[in-house]
């Protein structure tokens, strides 16, 4: 025990609407919890943004090797070691993160996902849509899906996922919530975190947070580019053509469709 490094993560996000395959909270955010005996003691809470890529840098400390400058993460020794709670590194007040193809989940012949990027700090969170034309969270088109039988591809089956889009025309609040979850969205989404923490009301558009955009918008960009993040440098379409060999969410009459039309 006094030789291993204990770490306690997840996958990302629940299998509902708006969750897994999005990059709000509740698709982004993991649980963390580390612990080193003899190294790193418990019972501290640490408010500073760190990502899954810090996990590497922060092995190779603790065996006492060298980091190597390609990499983005960063160390979480400082936090690890700091025995107190609270923000540990000031400088650590954003965390960036993002998305590329979950699966292939558009139509016919575009093997494409849904390219995001975003941005978090204490009080904001900044999306980029790079290709608002695609569907969030994949066609409901089955018959004509990329993958046959794929049925908004993006969102795992399930009873909410069934009942929301049985019900979308039931009235204003269920296409509401429908079109939140499966409906184009625009290139940019903010997010007052402290007034909305489920990131329900879109503030990219909105002249009173002209500032705000603004500012998130342009580091947002310079991060990405201080990174080489193909989206933003160029080329990053590469990342729609990767062969995929997996599956995805299927239709549940899609076979009995299949069978009929055989």
């Amino acid at each position: 025990m006094d030789n291993t490094i204990i770490v306690m993560s997840s996958d990302h996000g629940m299998p509902f609407p708006r969750s897994k395959s999005n990059i709000y909270d509740a698709g982004a955010r993991v649980p963390l919890a580390i612990y080193w005996p003899g190294h790193f003691e418990g019972g501290h809470s640490v408010t500073d943004f760190v990502s899954l890529t810090d996990l590497a840098p922060t092995f190779l400390q603790a065996a006492g090797l060298k980091i190597p400058k390609i990499m983005t993460g960063r160390s979480l020794y400082p936090q690890l070691t700091a025995r107190k709670d609270g923000r540990i590194q000031a400088e650590r007040d954003f965390i960036l993160f993002g998305k590329e193809r979950h699966v292939p989940s558009q139509m016919a012949n575009d093997s494409s996902g849904y390219p995001c990027r975003a941005i978090r700090t204490d009080k904001y969170l900044l999306i980029r849509n790079f290709h608002p034309e695609r569907w969030p969270a994949g066609t409901g088109d089955y018959k004509n899906a990329f993958i046959p039988g794929m049925w908004y591809g993006d969102c795992d089956n399930g009873p909410t996922k069934y009942y929301m889009i049985k019900n979308k025309d039931k009235d204003e609040n269920h296409k509401y919530l429908y079109d939140l979850s499966f409906a184009k969205r625009p290139e940019y989404e903010l997010f007052d975190i402290v007034n909305d923490p489920w990131q329900i009301h879109n503030l990219a558009y909105d002249n009173a947070y002209a500032k705000v955009f603004k500012k998130l918008s342009k580091q947002l960009n310079n991060e990405l580019k201080a990174s080489d993040d193909p989206r933003v440098v160029g080329d990053g379409d590469i990342f729609d053509h990767f062969r995929y060999s997996g599956w995805g969410p299927q239709y549940k009459e899609y076979k009995k469709y299949m069978d009929t039309n055989q």
